[in-house]
């Protein structure tokens, strides 16, 4: 990363976690309004008086809990299947089953199972021993797709499209990278580019007097395209760091909307032709296998350059991170597992394989 600034992924997140924020998570107004009109001058006051700080458990033990359902179904067959007895290959059968289940994809089974035949099979095995190669194997896929979400100088604004179907958290995972990006002292602006939804407008509106990040909106139904350029043209004049564009959700197989995502992506270019400098997919880690067909899609209409999943702590399906990065190899920048800013995190492979294996 020489010759280039880490933004808040890499800096804020890389040498220390996000600072305590309320819970912003519903995409209704009405739910967030009571704790979230609150409009913050200076970023460091981003952090709730030391006395009124809630006492926050780490992050790893956050993680841990968050992905509990999906260790439990692993850890839980595992036990079952290996208890102090010689490898087989009715045994092998039987836990290639159970990690294609737990949503790991059919080539990290494969893997798994390859490396307990060449080593064990035929021999004593307990389940810790699967559980081991497994954390092994896993971070071994997931360690060249956990990358951090740089900021390269060299634009300014640096725009950050974000992307996805409707439910994913979307709107509240660009409130959480405001919060966060303000934080670091960054200027931030954000467009509510889902015109559709009256809901998602407000929100942003809410976050943005939550963080004195400023908002540029227009009426339900406004033309979204027209809108984002409006965003992008004031971005540039004032000076901000980061632009943040929210997108209306839509399912993937929608061609016309998926059409109008396509057309936003082309008013960004018109005024930066390298525009948008990154490309974000908000996946929802309870909608499993789905969510393999949502990154394919959306990179190829979209140029989805890294993805963020949220809901993690919500499903015992959490595997399909790692079948998603074994078959596409996107860049992962973050996971949330909670409510606050602060559970959404920058995503790291060791922790992520600890956590799911249960070690």
């Amino acid at each position: 990363m020489s010759g280039k600034v880490q933004g808040a992924f890499s800096r804020l997140w890389g040498g220390k976690r996000a600072a305590d924020q309320p819970a912003v998570e519903t995409e209704t107004p009405a739910a967030v309004e009571a704790d979230a009109l609150q409009t913050v001058a200076d970023p460091a006051s981003l952090t709730a008086p030391e006395e009124a700080a809630p006492v926050k458990t780490s992050w790893f033990t956050r993680l841990k809990q968050g992905l509990g359902k999906t260790s439990t179904k692993l850890t839980d067959g595992i036990t079952g299947l290996f208890t102090k007895k010689k490898l087989e290959a009715a045994t092998l059968d039987d836990l290639e089953d159970l990690l294609i289940e737990a949503d790991l994809g059919i080539a990290t089974a494969e893997k798994i199972i390859t490396t307990l035949r060449k080593g064990r099979f035929e021999k004593d095995i307990s389940a810790d021993d699967v559980r081991a190669v497994l954390k092994t194997e896993v971070e071994d896929v997931l360690r060249p797709v956990a990358k951090p979400l740089v900021i390269d100088g060299k634009q300014k604004p640096h725009v950050i499209l974000m992307v996805g179907v409707n439910g994913t958290g979307k709107t509240t995972t660009i409130g959480k990278l405001a919060a966060q990006f303000r934080a670091e002292g960054k200027k931030v602006m954000m467009a509510a580019g889902d015109t559709f939804r009256a809901a998602a407008i407000e929100q942003l509106r809410i976050w943005g007097e939550r963080t004195g990040a400023e908002v540029v909106s227009g009426a339900t139904g406004a033309d979204a395209a027209g809108l984002v350029y409006d965003a992008f043209s004031r971005a540039k004049d004032a000076g901000v760091d980061i632009l943040l564009v929210d997108t209306a959700g839509r399912l993937q197989n929608k061609e016309g909307l998926m059409e109008e995502l396509s057309k936003v992506v082309r008013v960004l270019r018109k005024i930066d032709a390298t525009a948008p400098h990154d490309v974000l997919l908000v996946l929802d880690a309870t909608t499993g296998q789905n969510a393999l067909s949502q990154v394919e899609v959306f990179r190829e209409r979209a140029g989805v350059t890294g993805l963020v999943m949220t809901k993690l702590d919500g499903t015992a399906r959490g595997g399909i991170l790692v079948a998603i990065s074994a078959k596409h190899k996107l860049p992962v920048h973050a996971i949330g597992v909670g409510e606050s800013v602060d559970d959404l995190q920058p995503f790291d492979a060791g922790e992520f394989a600890q956590a799911i294996a249960g070690s």
